[in-house]
């Protein structure tokens, strides 16, 4: 769940087959040109996928990769007894590709509906290899998803439950233009499978979060942060603890 790169891209004529796409500055294939994401675009297509239905399955060979278009989607983990574990979820612009074994590592499913462009994995691999802007984001998308993993580490094994919550958001919060309007279109029982905790513990953090004025509640799916500053030190441990 990385804050995406915007960057300065071509503008595309009307014709173009990518022409309105809504994630072009923040997926990979926008360092791209014109002529280049044509003939990238050609490699794949659109997919659709409603609530709870699965892209892919944790172990399965992988035949493509993915951009999300809009949406999202949550990475699960599943131990041998069966029990869950939420690894990840995937925002608009996010690219899901396979393990270093060409499989998947997890399984993945929407969280609501979701489009994103699909590409066969080896007409990926011979076209990136062909074009270096293209190999250089995937590279930058894969130190940041490493980093990403390190800090999601620490918050599991160092942060209580307010400053996970709060780290939670902040992180949210940078995927979005209107950084202080969330969307929350996974359920409690998700964020608390991805933050190690329970999911009374996650509503009762977020009475506390509402109470104490760092957030508003707009809607079930829906909050405001009020107070940004005081939610950032939250999550750094800098305010006490009640």
């Amino acid at each position: 769940m990385l804050s995406p790169i915007h960057r300065d891209v071509e503008e595309l004529p009307a014709n173009h087959p990518c022409s309105g796409c809504p994630v072009r500055e923040i997926a990979i294939c926008g360092a791209l040109d014109s002529a280049s994401l044509r003939d990238f675009r050609k490699l794949g297509c659109c997919i659709e996928l409603r609530p709870g239905e699965e892209l892919v399955r944790q172990g399965e060979a992988a035949f493509s990769v993915f951009t999300v278009t809009s949406g999202m989607l949550k990475s699960c983990e599943i131990l041998p007894d069966g029990r869950r574990q939420v690894t990840g979820f995937f925002s608009p612009g996010d690219f899901i590709g396979a393990g270093p074994d060409d499989q998947f590592e997890t399984s993945v499913e929407a969280v609501e509906e979701t489009r994103l462009c699909a590409f066969p994995l080896r007409r990926f691999e011979d076209f990136v290899g062909d074009h270096r802007p293209l190999e250089r984001e995937l590279y930058i998308a894969s130190e940041r998803m490493l980093a990403d993993a390190r800090r999601h580490m620490v918050l599991l094994g160092r942060k209580n439950a307010i400053e996970r919550i709060a780290s939670f958001f902040l992180a949210l919060s940078g995927r979005r233009d209107e950084a202080d309007l969330i969307r929350l279109p996974m359920g409690r029982s998700d964020i608390a499978d991805y933050l190690g905790l329970t999911k009374e513990t996650v509503s009762r953090v977020l009475a506390q979060l509402k109470s104490r004025r760092f957030i508003r509640l707009l809607a079930i799916d829906r909050i405001e942060i009020v107070d940004r500053e005081g939610l950032r030190k939250l999550a750094a441990g800098e305010l006490i603890r009640t």
